[in-house]
């Protein structure tokens, strides 16, 4: 089923089991839900379920999808704490990076794109104990390299929330203009990467009907995660979406 479902040959609604999709909701909500409480993992603890059901080639559009609706919303809510300049600068890197890798996307293996995946989730995992916990200050044109890297890995990857997360709170971003400005960097980027994926036939118009329906889901996730976070340790949050995203990794690079 999953190897009818990747092919986008077939229209999901049609195919795929409704349990299936009520899983693909659950997780939706579990997932943004603990972003909403630790502030990461919420795009990269989702990506394993849309593979497992639509396949490494269409889950990534329409996480894509779901993330900008996530994302937007973030911006509106903190739209006067956003730093311009960072977002000016990051996209200057990351709108050519973005559409690279979205083409990139389009004809790169499965095989090893669901490897390189696995690579990146472990990373993800060790770069949050090793990144240091101060980082020096660095000048806003160090965005533009930031937004290349970050973009051209997001199109392949589908998410590089939590390791572009670092560089923006070491640039002095906090609260409301750490979210905003990180949030609307990451629409442009999707926005950008959307096009790409588009015009190589890659984003159907099933899979952006999923993105759709899974944004409200996730913004709903999100708004319960900031009701729990003072009754939950955060800690807790934490552990499970590194454990989710070692054993996620270590199965993808094993099945490759």
């Amino acid at each position: 089923m999953g190897a009818e479902l990747s092919t986008g040959k077939i229209p999901y609604t049609s195919m795929a089991p409704i349990l299936q999709w009520l899983m693909l909701a659950l997780a939706a909500l579990a997932a943004s839900t603990l972003a909403g409480v630790t502030g990461f993992g919420g795009a990269a603890a989702l990506l394993p379920v849309l593979i497992l059901v639509v396949g490494v080639r269409q889950a990534v559009p329409i996480l894509t999808v779901a993330q900008l609706i996530g994302n937007g919303s973030r911006v509106w809510f903190n739209r006067r704490d956003l730093d311009w300049r960072v977002v000016a600068w990051f996209a200057l890197g990351g709108v050519p990076m973005a559409l690279v890798g979205g083409y990139l996307f389009a004809t790169a293996p499965l095989s090893a794109l669901t490897r390189l995946l696995g690579a990146f989730l472990l990373l993800v995992v060790v770069w949050r104990h090793l990144r240091p916990k101060r980082a020096r200050p660095f000048p806003v044109t160090a965005f533009a390299g930031i937004g290349a890297g970050a973009s051209f890995l997001s199109a392949l990857l589908g998410s590089v929330g939590p390791v572009m997360a670092p560089f923006f709170l070491a640039y002095g971003l906090v609260k409301g203009a750490y979210i905003g400005t990180e949030a609307l960097s990451t629409v442009v980027m999707h926005v950008t990467k959307l096009v790409a994926y588009r015009q190589t036939s890659i984003l159907t118009r099933s899979d952006v009907m999923i993105g759709l329906a899974l944004g409200p889901i996730m913004i709903f996730g999100s708004f319960l995660g900031k009701r729990i976070v003072d009754r939950i340790p955060e800690r807790v949050f934490v552990v499970i979406i590194e454990a989710v995203l070692v054993l996620a990794g270590l199965t993808f690079l094993i099945r490759g």
